[in-house]
């Protein structure tokens, strides 16, 4: 464990922001990091420090819950086992292998930072911070994440998790609505974070907000560190961290078009500027020189949320009589075929409604 002393150089909280505060680093790692050895999570990712899964695990993380991400990472892991895989693959079976995690971008950003990673780093990994974030997708949080994990660089992190952490031990009650509010908080990490622990530490830090310093109902009874939490001694963790009201959820109806012809399908790209650009779904809108035959079937409803917005759609299924010829972002294909394509959640829930398992 580092002593205080060897802290002197290193950033302290803003006073401004958080007055006096009434503890020392000690009493905050030592106590965190006896729990983290005690209760700390056995993810999949942490069993070695390699950075390549350290890096994926984090991605996958963004936005996203632990325990959806447990399967996505090994069959991720399984499809793309190396960064020379990874950026080797296509973007479609990418693509394909992040469906169903959502947000698509960040699988994106992946296959980018792969390909830097092997053309102008050899595969190897940057061991600082700052030349992680010279890579597509990779921002503060995640080059921290992955310099202290990996490589146990002296770098804090700033989650959800540990936000809420360290703002409830510090009592910062100002509100949190954009990512400079958070800046005292980065100062506030970098003052307690151990330098021979960090990585440690920084998954102490998250697992600790995951299981003990919950959003609701926190765990205070059983908290070590409730001897020095202000929002504790403020009876004021409730209240803390001061986050913006949730945004309002918008609620939509659409109608999907399953449109068959001599047994295939006709499924469209989305485009940039939609939901889910680049990947397959059924159209929201009958094309143009589409000719339907017979009536319209209603064949079910898939309900969704993206981006605040709450969908209900319809499902129906209609014959066409002719087949126009495809655009460049449309294609008619056999049912089966529409497992091997990267389709949007709610493109996969229709194509069973289609070809039932």
């Amino acid at each position: 464990m580092v002593s205080d002393t060897n802290r002197t150089n290193r950033p302290q909280p803003r006073q401004k922001a958080f007055g006096e505060l009434p503890w020392n680093a000690a009493a905050i790692t030592r106590p965190l990091l006896a729990w983290y050895r005690r209760a700390g999570r056995d993810l999949p990712w942490r069993r070695s420090r390699d950075p390549y899964r350290i890096w994926i695990s984090e991605v996958m993380l963004q936005q996203t819950q632990v325990e959806r991400v447990r399967d996505y990472f090994q069959r991720f892991l399984a499809r793309f086992p190396t960064v020379d895989d990874l950026a080797a693959a296509p973007e479609p079976d990418v693509l394909r292998a992040w469906e169903g995690l959502g947000y698509y971008r960040r699988a994106r950003q992946l296959h980018a930072a792969a390909g830097q990673l092997v053309s102008r780093h050899g595969g190897i990994f940057p061991h600082t911070a700052d030349e992680l974030r010279q890579l597509p997708g990779i921002g503060r949080y995640t080059a921290a994440a992955i310099a202290s994990i990996a490589f146990n660089q002296p770098e804090p992190i700033i989650e959800a998790n540990s936000r809420r952490v360290l703002a409830r031990l510090a009592g910062y009650d100002q509100p949190l609505a954009r990512p400079r509010d958070e800046e005292p908080l980065w100062q506030l990490a970098a003052a307690v974070l151990p330098q021979r622990s960090a990585g440690r530490f920084n998954q102490a830090l998250m697992d600790f907000g995951a299981i003990i310093c919950t959003a609701a109902q926190p765990q205070c009874s059983a908290c070590p560190l409730a001897g020095v939490c202000v929002a504790k001694q403020q009876q004021r963790v409730t209240e803390i961290p001061h986050l913006p009201a949730p945004r309002t959820i918008r609620r939509l109806r659409e109608t999907a078009f399953i449109l068959r012809q001599r047994g295939r399908l006709l499924v469209e790209r989305r485009q940039p500027g939609e939901w889910w650009e680049g990947l397959w779904d059924f159209p929201r809108k009958l094309p143009t020189g589409i000719k339907i035959a017979g009536p319209r079937h209603q064949v079910g409803e898939v309900s969704y949320t993206v981006t605040h917005h709450q969908v209900s759609c319809r499902v129906t299924l209609s014959e066409v009589s002719a087949r126009p010829r495809a655009t460049r972002h449309q294609r008619w294909v056999r049912p089966n075929d529409l497992a091997t394509l990267a389709m949007t959640a709610p493109g996969r829930r229709i194509a069973r409604l289609v070809t039932p398992r």
